[in-house]
């Protein structure tokens, strides 16, 4: 029954990520400190009524191009300000990631109908994929554009004649969706054009004449915004979208201490159940030199990338998300036609082992910042169990395999939503101190943040004006005896008692506790032992 219904794609896709969206709303609010931090500068440029320039607490901010924000400011025009339109955002680039996928599977191989079936399901229930799907990062918009690039591409390779007008436009919207972090994943394709076609005979000056011009075209787009934006915000802030978006961030990026094979070992559970599942790697083991032109634009697409996303040491598993299409066109293009029969048993492990770790946990020593996941029922531990006997049942061709590990995967994500990420979520929920600090501010009072601010409270508490962002010692002290009616946010370690302190409000935070404390009271704080981390 399920290999009938979802040939219906695009209403079960929809159906899916409306489910998932269904338990993200239900078991968290936003996360700090990225998720916080964006939805911050989009509501400061909303109350600046300043479109050009992003700003975070006050100051320009230039570690991120706007269009995030732009669109999150284009819901909040229809609808006004408000929590739910910022969170569907990333469903919807995900649906139409998957149209994009699904018509690249149709160009590349028409005489496969198969690929243009499985791909997008592949990709849809790939566990980061799934995760970002419902979340508010730049990764994720970065690969509508990526995925778009590669479309257009294709249809250049075809002789259309709009296809490098097309890539200039992804190129420059994935520039102003996370600046120059769009060339990796497009040029080399690009460039590699004549291995992935296997032209002999192709015009190929005519080719790198027209990308070289789309390249020009698509800067050209980004420069729009980024011309005017430069010389609005000044000129640290224009130095640090012109330079400290391309030299300073890798010089930055080499700092950082990842081994290069850092992603290797988390690729199975990235790209979990795909990675996996034996049937899939028995099909990639039968790769011969006489691969067709889709894959090995795949190829192209994939390796050049990760590669050299693992050579730089500043690494994050999301940075990998803008080449998990490739993957999945590549899967889909493998099990196509395979009609060999057999067991997912390696992906069914995995669940179940998901689901004895969920029934243990009650009876292990947690972390202090963990310990709420001890109140997991014993059903969601069972409901894996169940999961990972349904699908080790299952027998069949890769085709009728495909749709049951997808349906599984989805199911144990909406499962880890609500059983795993809820319990841990009020300690990431910063509404509560955040209405608290509004009302502060509601009555003049002075407030500050004594270390790093990532403005956090701002969009939750709808601040109207920036927190004072104070270091520890001295400047702390000369400011607090500045401002005797002013109020301070600290933090300390879980469990430290500080009701001898007179704090105004407490909450978790993120494995510590946040604090507000009247002036006087955080002087004294400062001069006893009892010091804020």
């Amino acid at each position: 029954m399920i290999s009938r219904l979802w040939q219906r794609d695009p209403l079960l896709w929809a159906f899916w990520l409306t489910l998932l969206a269904i338990a993200a709303f239900a078991s968290r609010s936003y996360i700090p400190i990225d998720e916080t931090r964006y939805l911050s500068v989009a509501w400061e440029m909303w109350l600046r009524g300043d479109f050009l320039v992003p700003f975070k607490n006050g100051e320009p901010y230039s570690h991120k191009p706007p269009l995030l924000f732009w669109l999150m400011h284009a819901g909040w025009l229809i609808t006004g300000v408000n929590e739910w339109w910022p969170r569907l955002i990333s469903p919807l680039l995900t649906l139409a990631t998957l149209f994009m996928v699904r018509r690249i599977a149709t160009l590349l191989w028409p005489n496969l109908p198969q690929v243009a079936r499985l791909s997008p399901w592949i990709l849809l229930s790939s566990f980061l994929w799934t995760l970002y799907s419902q979340g508010i990062m730049f990764d994720l918009l970065l690969a509508v554009w990526v995925v778009l690039g590669i479309l257009a591409l294709v249809l250049a390779s075809r002789g259309q004649r709009l296809a490098w007008g097309l890539f200039a436009v992804a190129l420059g919207l994935g520039v102003l969706a996370k600046g120059p972090a769009v060339l990796p994943h497009l040029l080399p394709p690009a460039l590699l054009a004549p291995w992935w076609l296997g032209r002999g005979g192709g015009n190929w000056k005519q080719w790198y004449g027209r990308l070289f011009l789309a390249v020009l075209a698509g800067t050209a787009l980004a420069l729009l915004w980024a011309i005017p934006a430069g010389l609005s915000g000044g000129e640290a802030y224009r130095n640090a979208i012109f330079w400290g978006q391309t030299a300073n961030r890798m010089v930055q990026s080499f700092a950082h201490n990842r081994p290069f094979w850092w992603y290797l070992p988390l690729l199975p559970l990235l790209l979990y159940p795909w990675l996996l599942w034996p049937t899939l790697w028995r099909r990639v083991a039968g790769i011969n030199l006489e691969m067709d032109a889709g894959q090995r634009l795949m190829l192209a697409w994939m390796l050049p990338s990760f590669l050299a996303f693992s050579l730089v040491s500043g690494k994050q598993v999301h940075y990998l998300l803008p080449e998990f299409p490739a993957f999945a066109l590549l899967a889909g293009r493998l099990l196509a036609n395979d009609r060999n029969s057999s067991r997912p048993w390696l992906p069914a492990l995995a669940l179940a082992a998901v689901g004895i770790l969920m029934l243990l946990l009650p009876y292990l020593k947690l972390p202090e910042n963990s310990k709420a996941l001890a109140q997991v029922p014993a059903w969601g531990g069972c409901a894996f169990l169940a999961l990972s006997a349904w699908l080790a049942l299952q027998r069949g061709t890769p085709e009728r395999i495909t749709a049951r590990l997808a349906t599984t995967s989805l199911m144990a994500m909406m499962l880890v939503y609500l059983l795993l990420i809820r319990p841990l979520s009020p300690a990431y929920d910063v509404r509560p101190i955040s209405r608290v600090i509004a009302v502060l501010q509601t009555q003049g009072r002075p407030i500050a943040n004594v270390g790093e601010y990532h403005a956090q409270f701002q969009f939750a508490g709808r601040l109207r004006q920036p927190l004072r962002e104070l270091r520890q010692g001295q400047e702390s002290s000369d400011w607090l005896k500045a401002n005797p009616d002013g109020v301070v946010v600290l933090y300390f370690p879980m469990k430290t008692d500080l009701t001898a302190y007179h704090p105004l409000f407490t909450q978790a935070y993120r494995g510590e506790t946040a604090a507000l404390f009247n002036a006087g009271e955080a002087l004294a704080l400062l001069a006893l032992s009892v010091q804020p981390e």
